[in-house]
């Protein structure tokens, strides 16, 4: 079960890394770019629960979401795989999944890992 993110803490730890997404600022610490993923992954698997695709956005999380087939064992068939700055560009909307796909900067493989989609943005800048 992925623990309940407060919206607010949220907010607060996007607008941390906001200047820095949207070009013009330092890039933010570790710490504050962790923070700032954690918390958008683990919201967007509120919003889409369930265990069919596996989000990774490495080094700081993995979450399951989407509902469908449970995966127990092994590397699930449905994965979406990508950097920080990308993910954190996704869950704030200044790019949209299709876009990322076809740039490779999203790694998605299985037939449902797109339907992460429905749950962006988590949190619009714009």
């Amino acid at each position: 079960m992925v623990q309940k993110q407060d919206p607010a803490l949220t907010r607060e730890a996007i607008q941390q890394v906001a200047g820095w997404l949207e070009g013009g600022a330092a890039e933010p610490s570790r710490s504050e770019l962790a923070n700032a993923c954690r918390r958008t992954a683990r919201t967007l698997a509120e919003e889409l629960p369930g265990h069919s695709v596996e989000l990774r956005v490495p080094p700081f999380v993995a979450v399951q979401c989407v509902e469908g087939p449970r995966h127990t064992r092994g590397t699930p068939p449905n994965v979406v795989e990508m950097n920080p700055e990308t993910w954190l560009r996704l869950a704030t909307g200044l790019t949209s999944f299709d876009e990322e796909l076809k740039r490779g900067t999203i790694d998605a493989s299985g037939s449902r890992a797109a339907e992460i989609a429905a749950g962006l943005p988590v949190i619009a800048l714009r």
